[in-house]
């Protein structure tokens, strides 16, 4: 519904009566609102953003080069150290085991000849990018004769607020579902399968860091060795991890393998660190950012129980999943459209009711005026073994 002057209360856009109003400058307003919004993204921040030149359709592809020692690395180019064929060339790929290593060691022999060859494989990574918008109408009156001088301030910054918000809801989703280390707890392999006895454990913990460790993922933060300060604490080179209010009081109460508190506070080493947004505490190898909007997954676990002795969230018939998210080094970007990077990924047009709106078919008077925010967005996952993710069900 347009926005009008001394429309009803019942309405959603309700315009009370009131005193005369002025229009501002928008930029300023917008300006505002950025600044104000930057302080609550989490996931924006992370992103490198490739912008899609004009002419170029609207998918963007990347070739991702796998390293000469990798399993990923599948090639029929091999020949061994006595020069017979062989599946193929990476040598004994991302292997660990000593004897198989011992025997793939590209030695040479006094004659030399045509032994050890090796080969290179790539893949191809792909992104799109879509066009959304959003726009608001008001009347003339309902801008000059509002109580409030600084209607159309707060109009402009809850529209920036708005996309904000929905720029990180679709890069959380994609991040989420991007995951390529899962750890499930308990005997799980799948959402469907948490139950009441799939909670987050240390154990998990450890796990993920392990199969992250193993992908080559770097540790975002450096070890705190503490400060001067009294009861200042030591936390260990970290990962970032990401979870929501339901998750985050949960771990505060968990104990490692040895019974002991496993959670420390932001509190205990803040003064010997510059802060993460959003940081509430470290627990084993992971920095924990609390996600105001952390997004899960209502009622995809398994059935309640009604054997349950402690409650856990859940849709009232099945268990809610929530996330324990990890994001490492060159994971993911972002894709965008004639964009000046992460922060401005969007445009925005304002008219003013005048000779702007004025048309003899619609609005001949020009007592219209509109708003549009018009954003590109799009993600492109490049190493998915870097992101990790701990979907388990939680207590009340």
């Amino acid at each position: 519904m347009v926005m009008m002057y001394n429309q009803p209360n019942t309405t959603p856009a309700s315009i009370d009566k009131g005193a005369n109003g002025t229009q501002f400058n928008t930029y300023y307003w917008l300006r505002k609102a950025l600044i104000e919004e930057k302080k609550k993204q989490y996931f924006s921040q992370l992103a490198d953003t490739i912008n899609m030149p004009k002419h170029m359709g609207k998918e963007i592809v990347r070739y991702q080069y796998w390293p000469l020692l990798d399993d990923r690395n599948i090639n029929d180019q091999g020949i061994d150290a006595t020069g017979a064929v062989i599946a193929d060339g990476n040598l004994y790929g991302s292997s660990k085991d000593i004897g198989k290593i011992t025997g793939k060691f590209p030695v040479l022999s006094e004659s030399g000849g045509k032994v050890n060859r090796v080969g290179f494989a790539r893949s191809t990574r792909k992104g799109t990018v879509a066009d959304y918008g959003l726009h608001v109408d008001w009347s003339e009156d309902a801008i000059q004769f509002d109580t409030d001088s600084e209607l159309m301030s707060h109009m402009t910054s809850e529209l920036v607020k708005g996309v904000t918000e929905m720029q990180e809801d679709m890069l959380q989703i994609d991040l989420l579902n991007a995951a390529g280390q899962i750890v499930y707890p308990g005997s799980a392999s799948s959402r469907s399968d948490l139950d009441s006895t799939c909670t987050l454990s240390y154990k998990n913990l450890q796990k993920l860091d392990q199969y992250l460790t193993d992908a080559h993922t770097d540790v975002n933060t450096k070890v705190i060795t503490g400060s001067r300060m009294v009861d200042t604490k030591v936390i260990p080179a970290a990962r970032v991890a990401y979870v929501g209010s339901e998750l985050a009081m949960y771990l505060q109460d968990m104990k490692d393998n040895l019974g002991r508190p496993a959670w420390r506070p932001v509190e205990q080493y803040g003064a010997a660190t510059t802060l993460l947004n959003g940081e509430i505490g470290s627990i084993y190898r992971f920095r924990i950012i609390q996600v105001e909007k952390m997004l899960f997954w209502e009622g995809a676990g398994a059935a309640v129980s009604s054997g349950d002795t402690v409650e856990m969230f859940n849709d009232g018939s099945k268990y809610n999943v929530y996330p324990f998210l990890v994001v490492g080094n060159d994971a993911f970007n972002t894709v965008g459209f004639q964009s000046s990077g992460s922060n401005g990924k969007f445009k925005m047009y304002r008219k003013n009711p005048g000779i702007e709106t004025a048309d003899r078919i619609n609005d001949p008077y020009g007592k219209m005026g509109f708003m549009s925010l018009q954003f590109w967005y799009g993600f492109m996952v490049n190493r998915p073994e870097r992101i990790g993710l701990i979907p388990c069900v939680c207590p009340v």
